[in-house]
């Protein structure tokens, strides 16, 4: 398999002296127009990586700020086709990888190997599942991979070292680690005991580290040193664009 263009863009962050950056935006957030903008606006902005939300009616892992903005999107029209098919007309205009997240549901009703197929075509680089347990994730990493594209493990504070080395055996990417036990969504502070974990998953995964869930600003990264590769935060953009920002002036912020 071809190296993995999302590990590639973290290694490129890491070369530059920096952690790498991945913004989350709901597909078709905040409007099915201006979503492309604020999409060319992270890429423009300094994003390594973007993670773009595929709308769902039961988010199960999505705090307020991002189950709010995902039912927007439904309620607008948003959906998979949909996006698939304008990420499709705008191939090769993202320097950023692409990574779809979503839940299980509509990727099963798409068809596995379609999406694997028609996400390729329109130069997603991987996808993110949350409700989908590494027992049952076989299918999919299968479809995936046989079009180059990379299923990114969701671990956390309560996750097994046992388990958190199966995770890491097929790794591709990086690995999302999940910064709080709970729902996406801004938090003050972050869990003391992430340190001690982080730990345990940078022995045993061969991929980069991205932190996420509960980021809200970049001083709340310099506890973790060098065990994060890559910090992941959604609401605190989302917000910000709903309180009138833009995604360019967010970015700001983060590039420093």
């Amino acid at each position: 398999m071809n190296p993995s263009i999302l590990t590639t863009r973290v290694m490129e962050a890491l070369a530059a002296g920096r952690k790498a950056l991945i913004p989350f935006l709901p597909g078709g957030f905040p409007d099915k127009d201006r979503f492309f903008d604020e999409l060319d606006a992270l890429d423009a902005g300094g994003a390594d990586i973007i993670e773009i939300g595929v709308p769902f009616s039961d988010p199960v892992a999505d705090g307020p700020v991002v189950e709010r903005a995902s039912l927007s999107c439904l309620l607008n029209g948003t959906c998979l086709s949909w996006l698939l098919g304008e990420l499709s007309r705008r191939k090769g205009r993202y320097k950023a990888g692409l990574v779809l997240m979503g839940y299980y549901n509509p990727f099963l009703q798409y068809g596995l190997e379609a999406l694997a197929a028609d996400a390729a075509e329109a130069g997603v680089a991987g996808f993110i599942v949350p409700d989908l347990p590494l027992e049952e994730a076989g299918p999919m990493a299968e479809a995936l991979g046989t079009h180059g594209l990379d299923l990114i493990p969701l671990v956390g504070l309560n996750t097994s070292e046992e388990r958190l080395a199966a995770y890491a055996k097929n790794a591709r990417g990086f690995v999302y680690f999940v910064s709080v036990l709970g729902t996406t969504g801004m938090r003050e502070t972050l869990p003391a005991e992430i340190v001690e974990r982080l730990k345990v998953v940078r022995r045993l995964f061969g991929v980069p580290v991205a932190l996420g869930f509960g980021i809200k600003s970049p001083e709340q990264l310099t506890a973790f040193g060098d065990l994060v590769d890559a910090v992941v935060f959604g609401s605190a953009l989302i917000a910000h664009i709903e309180d009138g920002g833009t995604a360019a002036s967010f970015m700001e912020r983060w590039r420093g």
